[in-house]
């Protein structure tokens, strides 16, 4: 098995194992939280198995796996190539460092870990959109270039509503807004992974190559 197709599918495997791990850690917290109201950080901090942050882990993990099947394909244009890889690892280091440090509970002061996990999330949440546009000029990624640019841009009017919500908007309806940046970011990921899993033919990733120029 080629080694994009089995990253690709381990990747998958990783984002759903992530996003059971992200219902079941709602389902475990207090009643009253509302999801539209908070974050899922907020849920993260309130679970006290801290489900959530493994559902982060597990989803930075198979991001990795992603990393080493685009590294193993070169890319068409070497320095945007490191560029989308660098921002993945961006994303990969925000989540990890999210998870690790926790947010502060509802209502309370930001403490020092929780204004780290908010500035780690918000680099994590600018870089995969970056990444994605970057990411879809690859030859290899051409069958699904239209749809990571979609993504892409849904990502960016979600995360600047998300913006709005948390400092003119007096946070409303923040944790909609996130969750749905949070499934568009993922989205682009899952894109990129199905698409490692196809094989691709050498005469169809030159044709690609050709019509990308």
């Amino acid at each position: 098995m080629p080694v994009t197709r089995s990253t690709g599918l381990l990747a998958l495997g990783g984002i759903a194992l992530a996003a059971l791990l992200t219902v079941i850690g709602h389902l475990e917290v207090d009643d009253d939280l509302n999801p539209w109201a908070l974050t899922i950080s907020d849920f993260a901090v309130s679970d006290r198995g801290g489900v959530i942050d493994v559902a982060m882990v597990v989803l930075a993990l198979a991001t990795v796996a992603l990393l080493y099947g685009l590294r193993s394909a070169r890319p068409p244009r070497p320095r945007s190539g490191r560029t989308a890889e660098l921002l993945l690892g961006a994303w990969v280091g925000g989540l990890l460092l999210a998870a690790v440090m926790p947010t502060n509970e509802p209502g309370t002061a930001m403490t020092t870990e929780a204004y780290l996990h908010r500035y780690a999330s918000v680099v994590a949440f600018l870089a995969l959109p970056v990444s994605g546009w970057l990411l879809a000029r690859r030859p290899a990624l051409a069958p699904a270039a239209r749809t990571l640019r979609t993504l892409v841009l849904l990502s960016l009017a979600l995360a600047a509503a998300m913006i709005w919500s948390a400092y003119p908007g007096d946070r409303m309806l923040i944790g909609l807004a996130e969750r749905l940046l949070i499934l568009a970011e993922v989205a682009v990921l899952a894109t990129v992974a199905v698409t490692q899993t196809r094989r691709v033919t050498p005469a169809r990733a030159a044709s690609a190559g050709v019509l990308l120029r």
